[in-house]
């Protein structure tokens, strides 16, 4: 592996970020890179300092690399700050310079977002579920909350599950016809009665219908890549313990 960090940016994006492959860290075995999840059962010491290498290379100290304890919600909050005690929530906000913003992910999405107008940043862990619930307009929300303008912000879903490797069940399918009966053309026929989501093209969906001026997918695919990315699934399918766990990261 590496030592060498790989971030992965975009010119959609007019702010100071990155999406950070697993390339460049300190940690080995089956987290091997930059494991920068605090919740795996990699040693702590290793991930504050793989968490201690992504500051850096933002340009910011360790401490200023803000993260929350990620539940699958739909709750974006505003900080200005490092937190003594992550609370649970799944995006955050600021307007604040010199925080960075930290979203963790293995498969589901990173998202990004940027009003440079106003100066208010924003970050999202997007899966299925927080997708469904409204996570992504949340981050507007809050975002708006602080002056910006979902009409002037930019958003980017970094690495992601892609549909080619997102195999899911009927009854998943039928939580989002009932959402929306649209939402059947995120998914496309898989082997037997499974079906194959597309989880970045909806999180476009929603961006685009909540108003955002521009939102792109970056285009990496986790399972598919893991020499790259880290991936849940893919973990899963190999019979693995545990998984590492990629951050993405955006500052002022």
């Amino acid at each position: 592996m590496s030592s060498t960090l790989e971030i992965i940016t975009s010119d959609a994006l007019p702010c100071r970020h990155g999406f950070f492959t697993r390339k460049g860290g300190a940690s080995s075995g089956i987290f091997a890179g930059l494991n920068c999840g605090a919740g795996s059962s990699d040693q702590a010491e290793i991930v504050a300092i793989n968490r201690a290498r992504v500051a850096k290379a933002m340009d910011l100290p360790a401490e200023a690399l803000t993260t929350v304890h990620q539940v699958h919600s739909a709750r974006a909050m505003a900080v200005t700050g490092p937190f003594t005690h992550r609370p649970e929530a799944d995006a955050m906000v600021t307007a604040t310079p010199g925080v960075l913003l930290g979203v963790l992910t293995a498969d589901c999405q990173p998202v990004l977002f940027c009003d440079p107008n106003a100066g208010v940043i924003g970050a999202a862990h997007a899966g299925w579920r927080g997708a469904v619930d409204g996570v992504l307009e949340a981050t507007l929300d809050a975002m708006e909350a602080l002056g910006a303008s979902r009409a002037q912000t930019s958003v980017v879903i970094g690495p992601s599950i892609s549909q080619a490797a997102y195999e899911v069940g009927p009854e998943f399918l039928d939580r989002f016809r009932a959402e929306d009966p649209a939402n059947t053309r995120f998914f496309a026929k898989g082997p037997g009665d499974r079906m194959l989501f597309d989880l970045p093209g909806y999180g476009l969906h929603r961006l685009r219908s909540a108003g955002v001026a521009e939102a792109e997918w970056t285009g990496h695919c986790t399972y598919g890549d893991p020499e790259r990315f880290f991936s849940f699934r893919r973990t899963t399918h190999a019979g693995e313990a545990d998984y590492g766990r990629l951050i993405s990261t955006i500052r002022l």
